[in-house]
């Protein structure tokens, strides 16, 4: 299989908002959903809950660029797929008329975890379980994951580090005895981490979008290279920048920082 292409002149998209950019950018993975389902998903994913209309302006400071990830509801870069996730999720199930309650297993260092709860929180036929290290996070993204409110929203604290927790999550998924009798009790597991592609394919957009500004803003021109630099921890994020290269964004380095 390969990385589709965006098959676009970039300098006609320069003046396409967040929304629209996602729509073209997602229905060329998302070839199940009819193009209004889809855009439906991303209207109610990037709604009022994002603090400015703009969903990731690009701010310059110092000669460098800088990508606003932090208007969600969590103020966490995560906010820009799990608020979309979900909605993708329930669509899925309903195109496929399935039945069981789905279950969301997800390990975090912080940031995911509120992010996923707050995503996931109320959504009908949903519940979602987050795992993580006990004394490993911060005092406010512990608080904040367990004073999420929805009935269908639980956060558990393991005694272990991140590792623990992720290598925990994909033991259950990997237990045929104990996936049959969860599907025998009428549920079936998913993923609210990077291993879902409808939580990696939304995180592509910001990359194109903050190219898609500077060339509006004639900082550079159709088609030159740029840097980009990630602060990265379980590689997801850097990982969808590296697809948006393959898809044809004009990139010179992909930079990690850790």
């Amino acid at each position: 299989e390969t990385i589709p292409q965006i098959n676009k002149d970039l300098y006609i998209l320069k003046s396409t908002d967040y929304k629209e950019l996602a729509f073209l950018i997602m229905k060329i993975f998302f070839t199940d959903y009819r193009q209004d389902e889809l855009k439906d998903c991303i209207n109610k994913a990037y709604d009022n809950k994002f603090d400015t209309e703009i969903i990731a302006p690009l701010s310059k400071k110092m000669g460098a660029y800088f990508l606003e990830l932090y208007h969600g509801p969590t103020l966490a870069f995560k906010d820009m797929a799990l608020s979309l996730l979900p909605h993708l999720l329930k669509k899925a199930t309903q195109k496929l008329n399935l039945n069981q309650e789905i279950v969301i297993l997800t390990a975090t260092s912080g940031d995911t975890g509120k992010a996923a709860l707050q995503g996931f929180a109320n959504v009908e036929g949903t519940k979602i379980i987050v795992f993580f290290p006990y004394k490993g996070v911060s005092k406010i993204q512990e608080r904040q994951m367990l004073t999420q409110e929805g009935a269908n929203t639980y956060a558990i604290g393991i005694k272990g580090n991140f590792d623990d927790a992720q290598r925990g999550v994909k033991g259950i998924f990997e237990a045929p005895a104990f996936n049959k009798k969860i599907k025998e009790k009428n549920h079936i597991f998913s993923s609210a981490n990077s291993i879902n592609i409808g939580r990696l394919i939304p995180q592509i957009v910001y990359y194109f979008y903050a190219y898609l500004n500077m060339l509006g803003a004639g900082e550079i021109k159709s088609g030159e290279k740029i840097n980009i630099a990630v602060p990265t921890g379980n590689f997801g994020d850097i990982l969808a920048a590296y697809y948006a290269k393959e898809m044809g964004l004009p990139v010179n380095k992909l930079i990690c920082a850790s």
